[in-house]
């Protein structure tokens, strides 16, 4: 225990923040240990003057003696400049010896009673110390945070948005017919008559104890809304993105192995027809196909029905699958021409060990990019696919009450995606420090 808390406190002196927070954190026990190391410090035995004076009679005494072995004249000019260089070399080598409040506090975690009597007071001290012992904990610790900044700063902005919008909530609810009075009543319920701060403080005060709020529109709870909405979204992204993987990474992974041939050239033709085709365009094609022609799947979204998420999922994950498939192929190009893939060639190695050791897990940290950035967009980008499809997720609940505009829903929806879009960023940084040894290492440093 005692020395993890060491290495921590070690780690969190390699920087000026970090030493900030040291302090911050620590203050209830720095202080009584600053008095108490100072106290030491000042029990000198002899004071400085007379330490100076005795240093000044031994230089001297040493000076004469070397003169006296080479029998040279003492010189009094010479004398004084190796007394005042020896002076100095001294003063800074007991300057480096003495004992600072840094080692001195580190003295003192070594001591299990003093981290028990100050365990209370000194606990967030400790906890800081433990979380930056160890790379791993550090790092997810450091995502973590970075997230909650996210999270608010997608609150300000997203709120500042809406707030200085030329859209009126009061009459695009109450409609043109709507009296004075009436407005006056609506902005007075829902406080759209506050100031600009007290407004944004509430908002981010309702995020903090779970307090969404009220729409606008149909005075709902915007909370429960989320919580009906948001599965579907993220069942229909995650789905789309299992199939664009399932079918994109093959697909590159063979136009990179036949590279220039026939497959190569009918994969990444394919690929940019993926890319081009609007998602709109083609879940209209896809109903008009495979529903009224062909009366083979359901045109609409059924809660329950397994069927109708398929024509979604193909849409969601076409334009996906496209860009992960050129991505793959790429990557693993440009990975075969490195230097040690050509040294794993010279000593004899099959292709297919050279490719599934060497190539392969080197090629995937850019892949792994593109699949996190990519399934968070489909997260905030769903909207178009849910509106084709009809479906009540997260994307099109969000479409309808931006003309409004309603700004706690809005709100909500969007914070929800940024959550889920740094869920996924952390995970795919946890998977880079499992895929790159390089990391790993720098991590554990």
């Amino acid at each position: 225990m005692t020395t993890r808390l060491i290495k921590g406190f070690h780690v969190s002196q390699a920087a000026v923040g970090l030493r900030f927070i040291h302090w911050l954190l620590g203050i209830l026990i720095h202080i009584p240990a600053l008095l108490y190391f100072w106290f030491k410090v000042r029990k000198l035995p002899v004071t400085a003057t007379l330490l100076d004076q005795q240093m000044i009679r031994k230089l001297q005494t040493d000076y004469d003696q070397r003169m006296k072995y080479f029998n040279r004249e003492p010189n009094e000019q010479e004398k004084q400049a190796f007394i005042s260089k020896e002076q100095a070399l001294i003063k800074k080598t007991e300057q480096q010896d003495r004992l600072n409040y840094s080692q001195f506090f580190e003295q003192l975690l070594r001591s299990r009673l003093f981290i028990l009597m100050t365990l209370v007071p000194g606990l967030f001290l400790y906890l800081f110390y433990f979380i930056y012992h160890q790379g791993l904990i550090r790092f997810i610790f450091e995502r973590l945070l970075a997230t909650v900044f996210v999270i608010f700063s997608v609150i300000v902005i997203v709120f500042t948005l809406l707030y200085f919008s030329p859209q009126d909530p009061a009459q695009n609810i109450l409609g043109d017919q709507a009296t004075a009075a009436q407005r006056e009543n609506f902005e007075t319920l829902f406080g759209l008559d506050q100031p600009y701060f007290t407004q944004l403080t509430e908002r981010l005060h309702g995020f903090i104890t779970f307090d969404l709020g009220t729409t606008y529109q149909g005075y709902e709870d915007v909370l429960l809304n989320i919580e009906n909405r948001f599965p579907v979204t993220l069942t229909l992204a995650f789905l789309s993105l299992v199939l664009a993987i399932a079918i994109a990474v093959p697909i590159g992974i063979i136009s990179a192995v036949k590279v220039n041939s026939f497959w190569d050239y009918s994969f990444m033709f394919v690929a940019l027809i993926g890319l081009s085709i609007p998602s709109f365009w083609q879940g209209l094609i896809f109903i008009l196909a495979f529903s009224i022609e062909l009366d083979l799947l359901p045109s609409t979204y059924i809660p329950g029905q397994l069927a109708s998420l398929i024509m979604p999922v193909i849409v969601l994950g076409t334009g996906l699958s496209a860009t992960i498939a050129r991505m793959t192929r790429s990557e693993i190009l440009e990975v075969m021409h490195e230097d040690y893939i050509v040294t794993a060639k010279a000593k004899g190695l099959s292709n297919r060990r050279i490719f599934t050791k060497h190539a392969l897990p080197n090629a995937w940290i850019p892949i792994l990019t593109v699949i996190g950035l990519q399934f968070g967009a489909m997260l905030g980008g769903a909207s178009v696919t849910e509106k084709v499809f009809n479906i009540q997720g997260l994307g099109s609940y969000i479409v309808d009450k931006q003309f409004i505009p309603d700004i706690p829903a809005i709100l909500a929806g969007v914070v929800y995606i940024a959550i889920m879009i740094s869920v996924v960023n952390l995970v795919v940084d946890l998977l880079y420090a499992l895929l790159n040894p390089r990391l790993r290492a720098e991590l554990n440093d």
